[in-house]
């Protein structure tokens, strides 16, 4: 099997695996196609949490960015964790250079204690300046909350919060719904294909360590091989349910999901 696409990820380190470009690597070529990455930043976390943070130098992003690029053209650019100004600045500039337009952008802005892992400077130019080179942005309640600079809490909020983030100059938003405590999740998707609704049932564990990273490097993925914007975030939502329900139950806190459940392995290794 050849990969069908090649995906750029612009995003932090998780030594645990289960997020970050770990977990982006994970999604894109469990779905079939080949991940170039540049790591911003280096954790040291497990199941139970986040130890510390060691951000790389500003010119080192960069030159993993355009030095990837320049030899092996993304046909589509996942974003997560930019944990300064200078950083978002510096992913902008590049942007500009490579010109891929099918650019996701997962907002990694709130922890999920609640603490924001950005400061004020960094959300304003990541929401008025990269919003408007990214195709579809994804964030969830938490993070969408810090944008609008309102609490979200109904269905309704979620669409109306979709559309005032629209006017920042993102093109798609899929906002999704799984910190709402209900028994069905609803994610929102507004943009180029209108309003629409995922709705599904929540599934009942602790185990969903690096669903957003997820979630966003499979819509990507989906994107990147011609599937239509709208379709490609059924499908991750589809893929990150079943990465959830399957999950391994592995370490002692919130552990991973399962990345590997779209792979069925016909050959024999001897």
């Amino acid at each position: 099997m050849k990969p069908n696409s090649k995906i750029l990820v612009i995003a932090g380190s998780d030594s645990s695996g289960g997020a970050g470009i770990q977990a982006d690597i994970k999604t894109v070529t469990a779905l079939g196609s080949y991940a170039m990455t540049a790591i911003t930043a280096v954790t040291s976390q497990n199941t139970t949490g986040v130890y510390s943070v060691f951000p790389l130098p500003i010119k080192e992003i960069e030159k993993q960015i355009m030095l990837t690029c320049k030899d092996i053209k993304p046909d589509a650019i996942k974003i997560g964790m930019l944990h300064s100004s200078k950083v978002i600045e510096i992913v902008i500039k590049c942007l500009k250079k490579i010109k891929t337009k099918k650019i996701i952008l997962d907002p990694v802005m709130v922890a999920k204690g609640g603490a924001k892992l950005i400061d004020e400077k960094s959300i304003k130019t990541l929401k008025y300046k990269l919003l408007k080179k990214s195709l579809l942005i994804t964030p969830n309640i938490p993070e969408a909350e810090v944008l609008i600079k309102k609490k979200i809490n109904t269905l309704e909020d979620m669409k109306n919060a979709s559309k005032i983030i629209l006017n920042f100059g993102v093109k798609n938003v899929l906002l999704k719904g799984g910190h709402k405590k209900s028994e069905f999740i609803e994610d929102v998707y507004l943009g180029e294909h209108g309003l629409k609704i995922f709705k599904h049932k929540r599934i009942k564990t602790k185990n969903t360590h690096g669903t957003g990273c997820t979630l966003s490097s499979a819509i990507t993925t989906f994107l990147s091989c011609g599937k239509p914007l709208n379709k490609s975030c059924e499908l991750g939502i589809k893929y990150v349910n079943q990465a959830i329900k399957t999950n391994p139950t592995y370490g002692k806190g919130q552990g991973p999901i399962n990345h590997l459940n779209s792979i069925k392995l016909k050959r024999i290794f001897k």
